[in-house]
């Protein structure tokens, strides 16, 4: 691993733990040149995924992407930060393990749709509008009855 100060390959761990969620491997290290401490989360990846989009095109998966798209739709919402990532650990532990080196950009939306149901009801349908390409309130009343959560938003709009 690189030293972040001084570029040197040569460094060596001084410790090492799992993370909460068990998903990466926090390790400290120094550096033998210049004596720098640092820490690196290291994340074991049991494959290479790829994503076969709508239109047919195949994509490398991005954990980064789908982080950004969890974190879109959580924006200006509370949740802990570390339920967040251990959410997206998740849908990449079960990606991973399906056994394909495919998936679709279907599964990996139902997989999302499915963690922010159980963390916030408010990024849930915001991901859903997105995902579900809703084009008009009605879209969102629909949604929302097939919930059950139809009469909760009724009420709120009153």
């Amino acid at each position: 691993m690189r030293c972040p100060y001084c570029g040197n390959d040569d460094t060596q761990v001084k410790d090492s733990r799992p993370t909460e969620d068990s998903g990466a491997i926090r390790r400290r290290r120094v550096c033998n040149a210049c004596g720098g401490r640092f820490t690196t989360f290291e994340r074991v990846q049991l494959r290479d995924l790829t994503v076969v989009k709508k239109t047919g095109r195949k994509v490398p998966f991005d954990r980064e992407k789908l982080a950004r798209s969890v974190n879109t739709a959580l924006r200006k919402r509370s949740v802990d930060p570390e339920r967040v990532e251990r959410m997206i650990s998740g849908i990449v532990r079960q990606l991973e393990s399906l056994g394909d080196l495919e998936v679709t950009s279907d599964q990996i939306g139902e997989y999302v749709m499915e963690g922010l149901k159980g963390l916030d009801d408010v990024a849930f349908v915001r991901f859903a509008s997105v995902y579900k390409n809703f084009s008009n309130a009605d879209d969102f009343r629909s949604f929302l009855a097939e919930l059950g959560l139809e009469d909760r938003a009724d009420a709120g709009a009153e």
